[in-house]
């Protein structure tokens, strides 16, 4: 009757796109750790007591000094581990700190849709939350990481939170611990191993400097001039590619002393690194210095197209950037690592892209190269908004989501440069906001836009629907309603029927959310559709479809919704999308549920569910879990459904609002709670709730 669901589990199955409520790893996120780790040991004894015993320290030093190796390799111990997880938020690439907290939240898993400040609501879901939460690189947000940093520890008792800057915070309740370089003194200091360490990865030829003691003092001497800072030790480690022990011990000397610029004084260790990477700088070839400057408009990580796309040009031609960023990270100037679904990705670390920026002001070619990666990442949103509805769509999700901090870098660009392209842009990456879980950042980049551009259509019409989807989503219904029916009328003067039918499904659903079915009909129904005109395949036409046959199931019409969901189910199968066709299921587990057939209920909510996994959908994971809790309930499994109302609990907690305020979605939770507790009595219900809601959403 349940299909591949059994009532007798005690949890729902992994498939449902819901982690196991009885799984004993904790929720976190730690970037892979980098191969190479050594010494530390006393930093580490020092920093795991600390974490034990204050809640807010920080890691400070000179950049390339190894604080976030540190920080990382310390929070991964398992003594450090919270009941809520390990959560790290990497800051380099934020450059507008009004995105702060939504940086935090996304990376905790907090995808808010309600229409209070975004920081209110991530104190209020931490409050009774115990989790250690990793801020990495601050330096260039220190006042508001400090503020942020206040509120939450004074909201939330059991949150620990670890800072890496290259300056403390100068809070009150701040522990500062500085990290220093290795060790050089002696044959088995940490900087020697670290540098025979990168040596070694970098040709074997090396074993045999570290053979000979005469060769290995030189090694010893190379690292005392570079004070055992990290990053220098292994940029200078790599060069034994193509270099001796003793040419890289003359040339250091020789080197240093050119390239040290006494024009801005600076402590001694800072001028080390600077002047270490100015030496590797001058080492590489000029076509690596060229790319090395490009590359530097880069926040966060890359990929080889966007390298091609935003570097290519004079001397450097898009076939050979491919061949010279290989050289650049055989020399440990870029970072490349393999992500899952993304392939290879690149990156430079914050000094040497400092170092990079600041040469590239002295080419003269900073706006040239930060307007092609501004337009770049603009011509990749068109095309992801152009993919979206089709076969790609899971890939466009995953491709968007790893360039998420090139996007904000890009529409930060646009919205100063070319605000008109910042306009279409932002209504580009209405599905981003609006699919994806990024109501906040999304409702501000298309208010800023729609605020600092000329109006222009049809790009002023895309930007005010999507920003309407995002009131949706917050419960701004009048709002919301308005929108719509501006688009509307815009939409009418455009005669664009995609954009009448998109304008008519923000409207409907603007009436539908707070219970007014029957306008919703009227606006979106099959009528309406027809009047409209437009494709059947477009995302206009099916998103009607959408709410109409939401719509039915809410007026107790489900032969009728089921018919409307059926359709739609087929024309998302057809094009290959997941993202609306999961809701058609979502749809046809209502109307089951509805006429009591609470198994077929069940085997649809599993596929929306599925779905919904595929895209990171919390919102579509949330509204699934009531449902599948309901159908449960119905089955006669009290204590699954009260586990499933406890695990949706937590999920609805991540969205911010739950059941988004909708009397309907409350009508159905409240079904499956009431018949659980008939089922298994008040206290065996609360016992499993109190299960469901311990279960990750990470």
């Amino acid at each position: 009757m349940f299909g591949e669901y059994s009532v007798n589990d005690n949890q729902p199955d992994s498939a449902d796109g819901v982690p196991d409520p009885g799984a004993g790893t904790p929720p976190g996120n730690l970037p892979q750790e980098p191969a190479s780790f050594i010494g530390r040991q006393p930093e580490l004894h020092l920093l795991g007591r600390l974490l034990r015993e204050r809640r807010l320290i920080t890691l400070t030093g000179v950049g390339g000094v190894g604080k976030s190796r540190i920080a990382l390799r310390a929070v991964a111990d398992a003594g450090q581990a919270r009941r809520d997880g390990v959560w790290w938020v990497e800051l380099s690439p934020l450059r507008d700190p009004a995105l702060l907290t939504a940086t935090v939240a996304h990376a905790v898993g907090l995808a808010d849709h309600s229409p209070r400040p975004l920081d209110e609501e991530l104190c209020a879901w931490m409050a009774d939350r115990e989790l250690l939460l990793v801020l990495d690189t601050c330096e260039h947000l220190v006042p508001e990481c400090r503020h942020l940093a206040g509120e939450l520890l004074q909201s939330a008792p059991a949150l620990t939170i670890l800072i890496t800057s290259r300056e403390p915070l100068r809070s009150a309740i701040e522990e500062v611990v500085e990290v220093r370089p290795l060790p050089c003194e002696g044959p088995d200091s940490d900087a020697l191993a670290l540098f025979r360490a990168r040596a070694l990865a970098a040709t074997p030829r090396a074993a045999a400097v570290f053979a000979d003691p005469e060769r290995t003092a030189v090694a010893a001497e190379v690292c005392r001039r570079l004070d055992g800072i990290p990053l220098a030790l292994e940029l200078a480690g790599a060069r034994l590619r193509l270099w001796t022990v003793e040419q890289m011990a003359e040339r250091i000397g020789e080197r240093f002393e050119m390239l040290s610029d006494v024009r801005v004084p600076r402590p001694p260790r800072h001028q080390t690194m600077r002047t270490t990477i100015g030496w590797s700088h001058e080492l590489c070839e000029p076509l690596e210095r060229l790319l090395w400057a490009r590359l530097s408009v880069f926040t966060g990580d890359f990929d080889i197209a966007a390298a091609r796309a935003v570097c290519a040009g004079g001397p450097l031609p898009a076939a050979r950037v491919e061949r010279v960023l290989a050289g650049l990270a055989a020399k440990s100037v870029v970072l490349r690592t393999e992500e899952r679904g993304t392939g290879a990705r690149y990156r430079l670390l914050d000094t040497i892209r400092e170092y990079g920026h600041d040469w590239l002001g002295e080419l003269g070619e900073t706006q040239l190269v930060t307007d092609r990666h501004a337009h770049w990442y603009a011509a990749l949103s068109h095309a992801a908004d152009r993919g979206w509805m089709g076969p790609g769509q899971v890939d466009w999700y995953r491709r968007i989501t790893a360039e998420h901090a090139q996007l904000r870098t890009a529409l930060e660009h646009l919205l100063t440069s070319d605000p008109t392209a910042a306009l279409e842009m932002a209504g580009a990456l209405w599905f981003y906001w609006f699919a994806c879980g990024h109501v906040h950042e999304g409702r501000a980049f298309l208010e800023r836009a729609l605020l600092l551009a000329p109006r222009t259509e049809p790009a002023h019409n895309q930007a005010v629907w999507a920003l309407g989807l995002t009131m949706v989503l917050q419960g701004d219904m009048d709002e919301a309603r308005r929108l719509g029916e501006a688009c509307a009328r815009d939409a009418a003067h455009l005669a664009d029927p995609e954009r009448e039918l998109r304008a008519a499904y923000l409207h409907a659903a603007s009436v539908l959310m707070p219970g007014d079915p029957v306008r919703a009909l009227e606006l979106a129904g099959p009528r309406a559709r027809a009047a409209h005109g437009g494709r059947p395949s477009g995302a206009g036409w099916l998103m009607c479809k959408l709410v109409t046959s939401y719509a039915l199931c809410a007026l107790g019409r489900f032969e009728d919704a089921t018919e409307e969901a059926r359709s739609l189910r087929e024309g998302c199968a057809e094009l290959g999308e997941r993202w609306m066709r999961a809701y058609a299921d979502y749809i046809l587990a209502m109307n089951a549920l509805g006429t009591g057939d609470h198994g077929e209920a069940a085997r649809h909510v599993r596929a929306m569910l599925s779905g919904k996994r595929l895209l990171g959908d919390r919102l579509g994971i949330a509204l699934g879990l009531d449902l599948l809790a309901a159908a449960v309930a119905g089955l006669g499994d009290g204590e699954l459904a009260a586990r499933l109302l406890g695990t949706g609990h937590a999920w609805w907690r991540t969205v911010g609002r739950p059941q988004m305020g909708s009397p309907s979605l409350t009508a159905v939770r409240d079904q499956g709670e009431r018949q659980a507790r008939a089922a298994i009595g008040d206290a065996a219900f609360e016992a499993a709730f109190r299960g469901g809601a311990a279960a990750p959403t990470g």
